[in-house]
């Protein structure tokens, strides 16, 4: 429906991956990584690789295709399908490689970014800590200079892809005494004795992902991996919002148009009173709710990724993207099992693995009611900047001004 949003370039990337998601990636993976059979999926890092469909948004001449963030996300949503495991280690290149691109030296691009995009390095990213999620800038990881070396200690936990990764972006305190924004500095750790994966969680959904917890035990790390200047990582994190929560929306279309299209298939087939259970409104109507929902997440989601595009203010705009993707997306997967009744509820078919994975959704790269902060914050400052020129108040049918008490 959406075709109109994207170029031809565009649409090839997705056609592209859409292919790949067919016919490339196993249903056994996909089953054994739910089933926590497998801790780290090797062999897809792999997949994508040989299809190089790893860090497509970066420059040729480090490995990338040097594509649009439309066509990233068109991608991803397209991954997205296959549940947020594999879908989040699909984007996790983006997350990391936009701190590379956007602020590493030449060094650190030749060093990790090529080799990232090329799959023969694997990363993870190393930002949320035991004492607190949201409250990012609350880091109590320290990096100490010693030096040609910083020396990390501290630990980091929910950290996807660390029981794989080759290296890490980190970030930590360089400055425990400066004002919260400009504490912290943004390091590439490379995986090493000192640098422990203590814990690989047990998930409600969202399996087979090795998302552990670290332990920086002394890590001598050289300055040269010290990614932009020392104390950075305010602006750094500010920017790297915008690939962590673009891609979480985009991958939650993929699950929610995967339920949709699972839960609509088998409305057209199932029978009860005599009738395909389609032609009952509670079914159709659950069904119109959802693809209205579908749409209009989607339609947000692309246009949040074409302002990213065209170096536009998209603060407010990729905020709402990630709060209405992932929300519509668990919703959208909720009447899908409604839909299907108690069949759904099993592991006969994917709704479930769906809703468990979407759930996650709702609280990673921010939780839902920070984007809600982000949201408000980013409308009223426009407001205070007079956006509407019209005199509104003025169209009442009694504007007394002497009634008008604020104080």
């Amino acid at each position: 429906m959406f075709d109109f949003l994207l170029t031809e370039q565009e649409k090839a990337i997705r056609n592209e991956v859409r292919a790949f998601v067919a016919n490339k990636v196993p249903a056994e993976l996909v089953r054994d990584m739910d089933q926590d059979k497998v801790k780290y999926p090797h062999s897809y890092i792999d997949l994508l690789a040989e299809a190089k469909l790893i860090g497509l948004r970066f420059p040729k001449k480090y490995g990338g295709r040097g594509l649009s963030w439309v066509a990233e996300m068109a991608a991803i949503e397209e991954i997205g399908v296959l549940g947020a495991s594999l879908g989040c280690l699909f984007s996790l290149p983006s997350i990391v490689g936009e701190a590379i691109d956007r602020f590493g030296s030449e060094d650190q691009k030749e060093r990790y970014l090529a080799p990232m995009c090329a799959g023969k390095l694997t990363c993870a990213e190393a930002l949320t800590e035991p004492r607190g999620g949201s409250d990012f800038f609350g880091a109590a990881t320290i990096a100490r200079k010693d030096g040609k070396h910083y020396v990390l200690t501290g630990q980091k936990r929910f950290v996807v892809g660390s029981e794989g990764a080759d290296f890490f972006l980190v970030y930590a305190k360089t400055d425990p005494k400066a004002e919260p924004h400009k504490s912290i500095g943004v390091f590439l750790v490379d995986r090493c004795p000192e640098l422990e994966v203590k814990h690989v969680y047990g998930l409600m959904g969202t399996r087979g992902g090795g998302t552990g917890r670290l332990l920086f035990n002394d890590v001598k790390v050289p300055a040269e991996n010290l990614v932009g200047p020392e104390n950075a990582g305010g602006m750094i994190f500010n920017r790297m919002m915008i690939p962590e929560r673009m891609t979480s929306a985009a991958g939650a279309l993929g699950m929610a148009r995967a339920a949709l299209e699972v839960a609509t298939r088998y409305s057209m087939k199932r029978k009860a009173f005599g009738r395909v259970i389609r032609e009952f409104e509670a079914v159709s109507f659950a069904i119109a709710d959802s693809i209205s929902k579908l749409d209009a997440a989607t339609a947000l989601v692309y246009a949040a990724a074409r302002s990213v595009d065209l170096n536009l203010e998209s603060r407010r705009c990729v905020s709402e993207a990630k709060k209405i993707a992932t929300t519509f997306g668990w919703e959208i997967i909720n009447h899908a099992m409604q839909v299907m009744g108690g069949i759904g509820y099993t592991d006969v078919f994917p709704i479930e693995r769906y809703l468990r994975d979407a759930r996650l959704s709702m609280i990673w790269t921010g939780t839902n009611e920070i984007m809600n902060l982000l949201i408000q914050h980013e409308f009223y400052k426009e407001m205070k900047q007079g956006v509407i020129e019209r005199n509104l108040e003025a169209d009442a049918i009694n504007p007394q001004d002497e009634e008008k008490v604020y104080e």
